[in-house]
């Protein structure tokens, strides 16, 4: 058996996958499988894989991971093999195996994306968005508008009609996510009751149902090369669902600073636009009012906070989620900050 392993463990028997490619309609049949590891993590190891002139990214649960993300992978395809072919900027789909037996977890392959992500960025951003800012601002104006294409998807069209479920979906929120923390509460964290009290009763002014990512950021995105700035993929769609795109707009800017220029504990956002402006924008390209966002931000604090905290609880002594615990210390204070200040109408 031959496997391509590196320093952290992660491995791939390249002779099953090129027995298993030999059985699909793909180029290179025949030849001699090469790979290499792009990312490995607890939630999914990403392999570039060659032969011929065949290139594709493999992305599969690690060998550890629980037994949920076999389904968990399958459902991301379901999601990018929809996506393929549409205006929603995604690693296009190639093909999928469900069956575990082949390399040990089920997989599948998408498009090698030929761009660049704040990940793999010392600096966050490549040239020559890393010296011009104007160039610069750019990027979250693209960032928005992959929000804006995803809504705009025809999701049914797309065999995505049960991919979530829509109706009810706000109504669930709260006491889904409190249901969440409970099952994992272990300590107290201030703001958690007045913010949870204050989502309870708000809704949004209205809800158009559409495609959403669920932890849409830059660090989950990729960029072309160059300027003018273009949106290349949008990655990691173990989240994703059927739900309102307005909450990724919220999880997007949750902590964008009005003034990006001024002290920020975020320089990696000088040189960007205003939160106000890219709201703005959001609503003028989408159709969908903003009016509505402080029921949002509250949402996206306080879920992202919860779902942190999850991290946070299993730590044992990983540095990177011992730090989350910080990070959902201020995001439920932020959250209950933003209810109490907050004018946005309770629902009658």
């Amino acid at each position: 058996m031959s496997q391509v392993t590196s320093d952290t463990g992660p491995a791939l028997d390249v002779d099953a996958l090129g027995r298993w490619l030999d059985t699909r309609d793909l180029p290179g049949a025949g030849l001699p499988v090469q790979a290499r590891l792009l990312s490995g993590g607890r939630q999914n190891e990403i392999f570039e894989v060659s032969r011929g002139d065949f290139r594709a990214a493999l992305r599969k649960p690690p060998a550890a991971a629980p037994a949920e993300r076999d389904a968990g992978i399958l459902r991301e395809w379901r999601i990018i093999e929809a996506l393929t072919g549409t205006d929603v900027p995604v690693a296009d789909g190639i093909a999928a195996c469900a069956d575990p037996s082949v390399i040990g977890r089920p997989f599948y392959l998408m498009d090698v994306v030929d761009g660049w992500s704040v990940m793999n960025t010392p600096g966050w951003w490549a040239p020559p968005f890393d010296t011009d800012l104007e160039a610069r601002g750019g990027l979250a104006y693209e960032l928005i508008d992959g929000i804006v294409k995803m809504g705009a998807l025809d999701w049914r069209a797309r065999g995505l009609g049960d991919l979530g479920r829509p109706d009810g979906y706000h109504d669930r929120q709260v006491a889904r996510w409190t249901r969440f923390y409970e099952r994992i509460r272990a300590r107290e964290i201030p703001g958690l009751d007045e913010a949870t009290r204050w989502l309870s009763c708000h809704r949004p002014l209205d809800f158009v149902p559409g495609v959403m990512h669920g932890d849409y950021q830059f660090p989950n995105v990729m960029f072309r090369h160059g300027a003018p700035a273009r949106l290349a993929a949008i990655l990691d769609w173990e989240m994703g669902t059927v739900g309102d795109p307005k909450l990724d707009v919220a999880w997007a800017l949750h902590s964008w600073p009005e003034d990006p220029t001024g002290p920020s504990d975020n320089e990696y956002l000088v040189g960007m636009p205003p939160r106000s402006k890219l709201l703005a924008f959001y609503a003028e390209r989408s159709g969908r009012q903003v009016d509505d966002f402080d029921y949002y931000l509250v949402l996206a604090k306080w879920k992202l906070a919860i779902v942190l905290e999850q991290g946070y609880q299993r730590a044992n002594g990983d540095p990177k989620l011992e730090d989350f615990g910080g990070y959902v210390v201020r995001y439920m204070k932020e959250a209950a900050e933003t209810a109490a200040s907050s004018d946005y109408p309770a629902v009658s």
